[in-house]
């Protein structure tokens, strides 16, 4: 069968190029106009489809990866999936140090997509040999002809991002953005994009979205490294107990912190109100822009895009369990997320 520009010879060619949504009954009652870029539309359901291939097909080209080699890496889930995606398509083996803090549906779409899979402890310091980082690195040491990506510390990261999500979100918006929200973990994406807008527009205001418990805010205020700071947290993918270098905090205008709680509410909101299945991260992010909102960040005619980074299928035994929401103490007076029950037909 020759080309045709309705068929896709694989999966990583529909990778990118995600649609731009107006949100609008979830809104409404704020200053400015919103907008979520879904990257949840990505071949593997999350933006991390992008750094995955970039990262990938660069160390093809340098000769690094061969037929058959292993890739290693860390993750708290999404990266992983689409590691692994790319790695069947490509050929590759696939070894994946995950945080015990992922969802147990990451984890069993991991195992599903063949990755062999290293769960470790969430909540120790970079530098302890169970944490997912070290996993990591001792098992490219131990494997002959692996590569270690290295999301955190390898500057693709972001470049990816650069090449592809920036130029994306520039275009949609026929330049008229005013002010661009992304969580920041690695900071991948925040900086490529930022970097990239930024490029065309100084006055865009690039804002990370980081997490109670982590460090990244206090550090970009005041260059300090805090670990007073680091607490247990619950969303994924978010905030970070280091200084990932891929982190161009210069581009950042500033930080903002939500809270485990309020950021599960706002994704099932952003569900109920839009009908986009969104993850938890989603919800971290446009709780800041309630938040912003409070703080009178935004006038009438500004026009915010936001990332949502990924798909609301990855979180089913969490913000979307009842069970799960109940068991963190997540319902009260002010939250009336529930879920509607399920009615069975005898």
């Amino acid at each position: 069968m020759g080309k045709s520009k309705k068929i896709a010879n694989n999966l990583l060619e529909l990778i990118g190029e995600t649609p731009i949504i107006k949100l609008n009954k979830i809104a409404s009652e704020l200053k400015g106009e919103y907008f979520a870029k879904i990257e949840g539309c990505n071949p593997g359901h999350s933006a991390k489809d992008r750094i995955a291939l970039y990262i990938i097909e660069d160390a093809e080209r340098k000769g690094l990866l061969k037929p058959g080699n292993t890739i290693i890496e860390t993750t708290s889930g999404n990266t992983g999936f689409s590691i692994a995606m790319v790695s069947i398509i490509k050929g590759y083996e696939c070894i994946l140090a995950v945080s015990s803090k992922s969802s147990q549906d990451k984890i069993d779409m991991l195992k599903a997509m063949g990755a062999e899979v290293h769960v470790c402890p969430a909540n120790v310091p970079p530098d302890d040999p169970r944490s997912y980082y070290q996993v990591a690195k001792r098992l490219h040491e131990e494997i002959k002809g692996s590569i270690y990506i290295n999301q955190y510390f390898n500057y693709l990261n972001s470049e990816a991002h650069y090449k592809t999500t920036g130029p994306e979100i520039w275009e949609q918006t026929n330049g008229e953005i005013t002010h661009f929200l992304a969580s920041s973990g690695t900071g991948g994406t925040i900086s490529g994009v930022g970097r990239y807008l930024k490029e065309k527009n100084s006055n865009i205001k690039i804002i990370g979205v980081d997490a109670y418990g982590s460090v990244l805010k206090k550090y970009h205020e005041t260059g300090e490294f805090d670990e007073k700071e680091i607490s247990p947290y619950r969303i994924e993918g978010l905030g970070k107990n280091l200084i990932p270098s891929v982190t161009d905090f210069e581009i950042i205008n500033k930080y903002i912190k939500v809270n485990d709680e309020d950021s599960a509410h706002s994704a099932r909101e952003i569900v109920k109100k839009e009908g986009i299945f969104v993850g938890y991260t989603s919800g971290a992010v446009f709780q800041a822009v309630k938040q912003l909102n409070d703080k009178k960040e935004f006038r009438d005619n500004d026009k915010v895009v936001l990332i949502f980074p990924d798909h609301g299928s990855r979180y089913l035994s969490k913000i979307y369990s009842d069970k799960w929401m109940e068991e963190q103490g997540f319902f009260d007076t002010k939250n009336e997320t529930e879920l509607k029950k399920v009615q069975y037909i005898k």
